[in-house]
């Protein structure tokens, strides 16, 4: 089973997500009412207990990783983020289950979290590839994941069944070994050029 660790940078830290981080979790989704978008899979406040419930189970299984995303400027609960499927003997994994209250989106701290689970991937867990998959309606997501440096791979048709019964098509891209050191000089680039000197 992968170690479950802290992983800090300047801006973000990720702590592996407890029910201690509920009700700070419970504000990071109330910033832009997450749950109504129809393109995700945001918990609803109510539904906050269970969601950290589901990444309890899912990592004693050795299924997912969970993290709460931590903006250390404020202190804040930022949102969450996870690895998952996890697959050590093939070296791959996806990251995903990520959002983030609107008042973090497109900013350093965003930024600095898919640095710090890239390189834990890549140099840490020795992963060859990291997939990452998004609503083939979800532009705003593509968008983020494509200015990554992720390749767009394909859509998988019919992949999931949303809330609202709505059959989503998902869009999969991915970051392997070959890509990491330029996907990683492309995101301290920007993080350089977010923070002041």
């Amino acid at each position: 089973m992968l170690d479950h660790t802290p992983l800090t940078g300047a801006h973000a830290r990720l702590e592996p997500l407890d029910h201690r981080h509920h009700d700070g979790l419970c504000e990071a989704v109330r910033d832009g009412e997450l749950w109504n978008l129809g393109v995700t899979l945001v918990p609803h406040p109510d539904d906050v207990r269970a969601f950290i419930d589901e990444a309890h189970a899912a990592r004693a299984a050795g299924a997912h990783l969970a993290y709460a995303t931590v903006d250390l400027a404020t202190g804040g609960i930022a949102g969450s983020t996870r690895f998952l499927a996890i697959n050590e003997p093939y070296r791959r994994l996806e990251i995903g289950f990520t959002f983030l209250g609107r008042s973090w989106q497109r900013t350093a701290l965003n930024t600095e979290a898919k640095l710090l689970m890239l390189t834990h991937a890549f140099e840490d867990l020795g992963m060859n590839r990291v997939e990452f998959l998004t609503d083939v309606l979800n532009d705003t997501s593509r968008a983020a994941i494509a200015r990554l440096g992720a390749v767009q791979e394909g859509v998988l048709r019919q992949h999931m069944v949303m809330r609202d019964g709505r059959v989503r098509d998902s869009v999969l891209f991915s970051v392997v070994r070959p890509d990491w050191p330029a996907v990683k000089r492309t995101l301290t680039d920007r993080l350089a050029r977010a923070t002041p000197a």
